[in-house]
């Protein structure tokens, strides 16, 4: 029997240790090899439990804590003094046992034909990622130091050698993916994000209102002077009086400027009235309006794909939408090509119609978060730690985990068993002891 040691394990308020009493056998070969027990939870030489680590863990993952922080919080509430080196270790530690294999098989298993794909930007790197929105759970994805075609070449050749066939790719307007998706997918459908494509329309009618607007404004300047210093209590209460000048018409217009590209059933009525007055300032807003509620409705989810191309047919031959030049503009967005993309939806079942790419937008928008609040990420090696145990702490959340898997330990961290076999004949070895000390 060995000595025996202390490990410190985690209590509120309270400092506790394990007193650990492990056996050491001898291997009857003659090959002076040692064996030694250990119990579950505590690992050969260290001085803390497993209960630590996860911890540790748990703060950094789940309560989004820095690093700071979390020893701070852990100081606080365990008296608990760790470096900033063992809670590196145990990220790196927690990294080593990832079955990022397993994983891949179970996204392959639970795969629903529907990939988002997406970049992000962090620092000088590049995040490519790539989601299942039916699923609900990231597929993979990959750092790179340059955001181009190339690259993301690589990242979807390895989706397909990995066994991906989406039967519907969802991206933005960027330029990366057309080729790319015609090349290595033909029969998917290409589906361009309908929210990017009524970003960029409402952009074009709300350059249509800030060009009326200002010239809006010149005609209230016309002909008016204006006389130095404060106005006194007369000119004041005249001023309350009379009725707004044009020049404060168009100030109301461009401070509700917002209201023209709103969607009509998210209107209060507090908005509507305002939307009302807008339309007494600059009677010309109505046929931008107009235009936006066309637009609404052409790439509306509950309709058929003929319907969609009738609405847009109407909409490119309406003379009145022709004659804004901004309007002629986003009538141009609308090319056939260019619009068959943007309906591929409607060629899905009703149940698995999605027309944006949300889903990958909002996973890169936590892990934006992730480093904006609490790392300030730089390094490579710490971008693609974190992101992997994002992954996995998700993929554990996930209502399908456990489905269709094989549970198997780490070649170099096997997972703990009861028992601990040794080379003496198969006899197997008692479990060690341990016990609490204050």
């Amino acid at each position: 029997m060995l000595p025996p040691r202390l490990v410190r394990t985690i209590a509120y308020q309270e400092v506790v240790y394990l007193e650990i009493t492990a056996a050491e056998y001898y291997a009857r070969c003659g090959c002076c090899k040692t064996f030694r027990s250990h119990p579950e939870g505590v690992e050969p030489r260290c001085l803390y439990h497993n209960r630590v680590r996860e911890a540790v863990l748990a703060r950094i993952i789940e309560d989004r804590m820095s690093i700071e922080n979390l020893r701070k919080a852990l100081k606080r509430d365990f008296f608990l003094d760790l470096s900033e080196g063992f809670v590196y270790d145990c990220l790196h530690g927690k990294v080593a046992q990832l079955e990022m294999a397993e994983y891949r098989q179970w996204t392959l298993e639970h795969f629903s034909g529907t990939l988002c794909v997406d970049e992000l930007h962090l620092g000088r790197y590049t995040l490519l990622l790539a989601t299942d929105p039916l699923g609900d759970f990231p597929v993979a994805f990959a750092l790179v130091l340059k955001n181009d075609q190339a690259h993301m070449r690589r990242f979807l050749e390895n989706l397909k050698r990995h066994g991906f066939s989406p039967e519907v790719v969802i991206t933005d307007g960027s330029e990366l993916y057309p080729s790319l998706l015609a090349q290595l997918w033909p029969e998917a459908r290409h589906q361009l994000c309908v929210f990017h494509i009524q970003q960029d329309l409402n952009d074009y009618v709300l350059e249509a209102l800030k060009r009326m607007r200002r010239e809006m404004a010149r005609r209230g300047n016309r002909g008016r002077q204006r006389k130095p210093g404060r106005p006194n209590r007369a000119a004041r209460a005249y001023r309350k009086r009379r009725k707004p000048s044009l020049k404060e018409k168009a100030h109301f217009v461009w401070k509700n400027r917002y209201l023209l590209v709103k969607r009509e059933e998210k209107l209060s009525d507090a908005e509507r009235k305002r939307l009302r007055k807008m339309f007494e300032y600059l009677p010309e807003l109505r046929t931008l309006r107009t235009f936006i509620r066309r637009t609404h409705a052409l790439l509306a989810l509950d309709q058929s794909e003929h319907q969609a191309w009738c609405r847009r047919a109407a909409l490119v031959a309406n003379t009145a939408f022709q004659k804004v030049p901004e309007l002629a503009k986003a009538l141009a967005m609308l090319e056939p090509a260019r619009f068959a993309k943007m309906v591929a939806f409607l060629k899905s079942p009703v149940a698995k119609r999605l027309r944006t790419n949300n889903h990958v937008e909002r996973a890169n928008r936590k892990l934006r978060y992730l480093e904006k609040v609490r790392y300030k990420w730089r390094r490579r090696r710490a971008i693609v730690r974190f992101v992997l145990l994002a992954i996995d702490h998700w993929w554990r959340e996930h209502p399908l985990y456990g489905k269709h898997r094989v549970r198997t330990g780490h070649a170099n961290h096997p997972r703990q068993t009861p028992w601990a076999k040794s080379s003496n004949g198969g006899k197997r070895c008692p479990q060690p002891t341990y016990r609490l000390s204050g």
